[in-house]
C-alpha cells in the first residue's frame, strides 16, 4: 500500500461498495494526492457510499475522458456473512495448510474478510493470502 501503484484492498472493498469497476489504467491517470485521498475517504453510511461513488465517477472523467464501469452492488455479500467462512477461503486455507475457527473468522472486520476472499479467488495472484493471514492474527 506504501507506493500506491497497484490498488489497494481498502480501495478495492469501497468499489465494490459503491459499485465501481476501477482499472489499474485508470487509477494510473491519478495522482498521488488523489490515490491517497480514495484510500482515506470513508465509504461506509449510505451517503458516504454515494459521495465516494460520485467523487471517483467525476475522477476517473477528469483523468481519463470517460466514466467508469458501474457494477451492480452486492446484497449481503459474503465478506458481511459472520457464519460461514466461503469456500474458496477453505480451500486456499487447506491448500496453505491452515486452519481458521469459525469464531475468528466472525471476529474479523469487513475489509478483512473482503481481503481473505477476494486474496482465496482462482483468478488472483495468491502470494498475499498468507502474510494477510499473519497481518490479521491468524497464523
Amino acid at each position: 500500500m506504501d507506493s500506491l501503484r497497484c490498488i489497494p484492498m481498502q480501495v478495492r472493498y469501497k468499489l465494490d461498495t459503491c459499485g465501481i469497476k476501477l482499472k489499474l489504467a485508470e487509477w494510473h491517470k491519478f495522482s498521488q494526492a488523489q490515490r491517497t485521498s480514495l484510500v482515506n475517504m470513508p465509504c461506509t453510511t449510505a451517503t458516504e457510499v454515494q459521495h465516494y461513488h460520485h467523487f471517483l465517477q467525476n475522477l476517473v472523467w477528469e483523468c481519463t475522458g470517460d466514466r467508469a464501469t458501474e457494477l451492480a452492488v452486492k446484497t449481503n455479500p459474503a465478506w458481511e456473512d459472520v457464519l460461514n467462512i466461503p469456500a474458496s477461503v477453505q480451500a486456499k486455507l487447506q491448500e496453505v495448510g491452515a486452519e481458521i475457527a469459525l469464531e475468528d473468522w466472525a471476529n474479523l472486520s469487513h475489509l478483512e474478510r473482503f481481503v481473505l476472499i477476494k486474496l482465496s479467488r482462482s483468478n488472483h495472484e495468491n502470494s498475499n493470502f498468507v502474510p494477510a493471514l499473519q497481518e490479521f492474527n491468524l497464523l
